[in-house]
């Protein structure tokens, strides 16, 4: 895909939806950005709190709790036009009511768990074929996905890799995704989980393309498969390969360390941008223009 009129919403995890649920254990979360969160990002992007809202909880091997969290977060911000998708294998995704609904809804929303749930369980089949087609056609659609909804989105993914081991040769392992976006490749739970050297790894065996390492509660709002807007609370980091000049990674017997030249990063908060087919940092995104400087007139 080269081109999408629809909007892509990656997220890094750990998004804040009110509430201390979140993969099954207790955890904290900062309340008082949830009203102004990324969870309402998706709904305005879609077209508003009455927008139909399908969430998909294949990833994760805790679907119920998953679900009824997510009805419970998107209620708290006036959206009650949201239902959920238990897809549990490739049996479920040719139910016929569950492809009229996603030919119908204004937004979908992967949830975590397992990326490569989501890639053996919707590859190739017609469900994925109407999303994609529907993100390549509808202006005002939307397919969000955190943690491993995120990193399915590309069409090259990472499925595994230990993060104290990621500078050693195929200790990263890939395959394709649901390639809602080419030449990207996510990372979640980034800073958190120590994943730089993963996705390091990742870029420098695909220097085509640019890693995007999703901190939690934080994410990156796509549109036109190429502008980026950071969005949350935390950070983005932006890995780009393209002018590396030595890398060893082909050379060398799998286990060893990697040695990389000129690999470029870019740090993004809330409100940066980036263009992927130019590889450019931008230092505001402003109502959907690029804003480089602003300038007060007295």
């Amino acid at each position: 895909m080269q081109f999408a009129k629809g909007k892509l919403i990656a997220i890094g995890g750990a998004e804040d939806k009110g509430t201390d649920l979140e993969k099954g254990e207790i955890q904290r979360n900062n309340l008082n950005f949830f009203e102004r969160g990324i969870l309402r990002r998706i709904a305005q992007e879609a077209g508003g709190t009455m927008s139909r809202i399908e969430v998909i909880t294949t990833a994760s091997m805790i679907p119920f709790e998953v679900g009824d969290n997510y009805l419970d977060a998107f209620g708290k911000i006036g959206c009650t036009n949201v239902d959920v998708m238990h897809i549990r294998n490739r049996g479920d995704v040719v139910n016929e009511e569950y492809i009229q609904r996603i030919r119908e809804c204004d937004a979908v929303m992967f949830s975590g768990g397992n990326q490569l749930r989501l890639s053996s369980i919707f590859g190739g089949t017609e469900f994925l074929e109407i999303l994609l087609t529907r993100l390549a056609e509808e202006e005002n659609f939307v397919i969000a996905g955190t943690s491993a909804g995120a990193m399915a989105m590309s069409n090259t993914m990472i499925y595994e890799g230990n993060a104290t081991k990621a500078h050693l040769k195929g200790e990263v392992k890939i395959t394709t995704g649901l390639g809602f976006m080419d030449d990207v490749i996510f990372d979640s739970h980034f800073e958190k989980r120590g994943r730089f050297g993963r996705l390091a790894q990742a870029v420098a065996a695909n220097p085509s393309c640019i890693g995007i390492g999703l901190g939690e509660d934080t994410g990156m709002l796509i549109t036109g498969s190429n502008k980026m807007e950071a969005i949350g609370s935390g950070m983005v980091i932006i890995v780009d390969g393209h002018d590396i000049r030595h890398c060893n990674i082909a050379d060398i017997p799998e286990g060893n360390p990697i040695s990389i030249e000129n690999l470029k990063v870019h740090f993004c908060e809330k409100g940066n941008g980036y263009l992927v087919n130019e590889r450019q940092f931008i230092p505001e995104v402003f109502e959907g223009a690029v804003v480089v400087k602003k300038v007060h007139v007295e």
